[in-house]
């Protein structure tokens, strides 16, 4: 018997079957996207140690030492626990897996003007789970594009395995990790406006373009999930968490990965 889907039409979920990735407009409202600027404007006037960690006396010569990415907000704030388990974004992620989500990571990018965008990467190399994928829910708090920094996708590159990854171009990436795409396939920009929402298989080839305007943020609120039939995950997600919010462990993934059992893949990402 064929699943009855909750948010997502038959076309949408192929799309995503087919290219790896898939924008659905309308999961946030304008009062959650006001909550979200609110609550991120608040953290960024402040140190939270191992989460977000600027420079608040900064000389503004790398504005990512000023905005950083604020890792794992959810574990110390509730609103950004509350959107990560936002009931629409959990209903389309449980019409993907066809089965319920699990949350495993938040992270917000405040990607303010002149900063350095992200190297092509995939990230269930760093999540390893398994069986099964991590899928990310990439929100765009402002709008992005190819100038302010938006997002990379190289088409159905979530066919793909895992690769090893090489070392990135540090004036233009802020991570050390690159993967090549396969011969012939480009990486491709995703523009979108605020609110909507990007999803995007785990093993999908995706990254960003350095912000090259002058008076643009480019924020997103990011979190990445699991199905609830996956065993294992890197250490660095654990717990997760049900869209009631219970808590869930996965045992821990020590798999070395594509790059084998020296090369640390389970990088915070």
């Amino acid at each position: 018997m064929a699943n009855t889907l909750l948010k997502l039409t038959e076309e949408q979920k192929q799309h995503f079957e087919r290219e790896g990735y898939l924008i659905v407009k309308g999961l946030f409202s304008v009062d959650h996207l006001a909550e979200i600027d609110a609550t991120f404007e608040e953290i960024s006037m402040q140190v939270v140690p191992g989460h977000f960690e600027p420079d608040l006396q900064g000389d503004g010569s790398d504005p990512l030492k000023r905005y950083p990415r604020v890792m794992h907000p959810h574990r110390f704030n509730e609103t950004a626990r509350k959107y990560m388990l936002h009931q629409p974004v959990m209903e389309v992620l449980a019409d993907l897996y066809e089965e319920e989500a699990l949350a495993a990571q938040s992270m917000f990018y405040y990607k303010p003007p002149g900063s350095r965008g992200q190297a092509l990467h995939q990230d269930n190399f760093y999540l390893q789970v398994e069986p099964g994928n991590c899928i990310a829910a990439w929100t765009a708090i402002d709008a992005a594009d190819e100038e302010n920094g938006g997002l990379l996708v190289v088409p159905k590159t979530n066919t793909l395995d895992l690769s090893c990854p090489d070392l990135a171009d540090a004036k233009e990436s802020f991570t050390t990790h690159y993967v090549k795409p396969p011969k012939d396939e480009k990486a491709m920009p995703v523009v979108m406006e605020r609110g909507d929402v990007l999803f995007f298989n785990g093993n999908l080839i995706h990254g960003s373009y350095r912000n090259k305007t002058k008076d643009r943020f480019r924020r997103a609120f990011i979190c990445h999930y699991a199905n609830e039939s996956a065993t294992h995950i890197s250490h660095y997600y654990c717990p997760l968490y049900r869209q009631n919010g219970e808590t869930v462990d996965l045992e821990n993934n020590p798999s070395g990965g594509p790059c084998g059992n020296e090369f640390e893949a389970a990088y915070p990402h």
